[in-house]
């Protein structure tokens, strides 16, 4: 608002809505949509039983931010993209129709999944990442609770587009359900506070004898959600976890990719930084 970019008719402060509860669930935990990043953080529910979502939230922002942002607030956040944050510049997201000059224009930042001719944005928040990799549950207030792998959509011709939440409903909380296994956040970014990832890395591995029984990968950074990497669970998933099957699964991770002028780095930085938290997750 502050920039312009909306103008809204009418505020809504949501804050005396008692959603501030971490709560511990028969298969996992809740956390209220108005529970504050930094308590969620240091919460002995999450930072125990989820440590990689109190990772991806103290990767987020400063203290000052994480004091004062919700989680609801956290998840639906709006893109970074300098085009959507000037409101003199065309934006598909902002005015449907006017263009996206990221895609011939400056894209260091920008998208090399999941983008369209419309939109090549991508999307901020480290905590949907750690979620979509937890196989997290969105709760809105007056429905089922919807798998935040379906909370989010991808821009194709419709990028204002980029949530499932219809005009008047809320978003209550997130269900985490426990899984077992290690879970790790990697963050790579600019500068180490206050900044938003050129790529990030959610891994949850689960082991037996040496052999991967389940994992899940989820990318941030690289896309207009949070992304998450089927084809290289699949060659991960069943077998031993060697470097050279590391290997196989980073070059399985950017299958698909698909850089700009600017941002094809991103491409070769994230296939070091899935090496890296899988190696770290041995």
């Amino acid at each position: 608002m502050r920039d312009g970019v909306q103008a809204p008719d009418l505020v809504i402060d949501v804050n005396p809505v008692p959603l501030a509860r971490v709560t511990q669930e028969q298969n996992g935990v809740r956390i209220g949509a108005l529970a504050r990043m930094a308590d969620v953080a240091q919460n002995p529910l999450v930072r125990d039983g989820f440590p990689m979502v109190s990772q991806a939230l103290l990767a987020s922002a400063s203290g000052q931010v994480r004091n004062m942002a919700s989680i609801g607030g956290n998840l639906m956040q709006r893109t970074r993209c300098w085009y959507f944050r000037d409101s003199v510049m065309p934006c598909n997201t902002r005015s449907p129709g006017t263009g996206c000059p990221a895609i011939g224009g400056q894209n260091r930042w920008h998208a090399v999944f999941g983008g369209s001719d419309s939109c090549i944005k991508v999307h901020p928040s480290d905590l949907a990442v750690a979620l979509t990799a937890l196989d997290a549950r969105v709760l809105i207030e007056g429905r089922q609770p919807v798998p935040i792998r379906d909370f989010y959509v991808l821009p194709g011709d419709t990028p204002h587009v980029e949530t499932v939440l219809r005009p008047g409903e809320l978003i209550t909380g997130v269900e985490i359900p426990k899984t077992p296994g290690f879970s790790r956040y990697i963050k790579v970014r600019d500068r180490a506070s206050f900044e938003f990832a050129l790529v990030s890395v959610a891994v949850l591995l689960h082991t037996r004898g040496g052999v991967v029984h389940d994992v899940r990968l989820a990318f941030g950074g690289v896309a207009p959600k949070p992304w998450r990497s089927v084809m290289a669970e699949d060659v991960l998933r069943g077998k031993r976890l060697t470097k050279s099957l590391m290997d196989q699964a980073a070059e399985a991770a950017v299958r698909g990719a698909i850089p700009k002028a600017h941002n094809g780095f991103k491409v070769e930085l994230l296939k070091r930084t899935v090496r890296e938290a899988l190696d770290g997750a041995r």
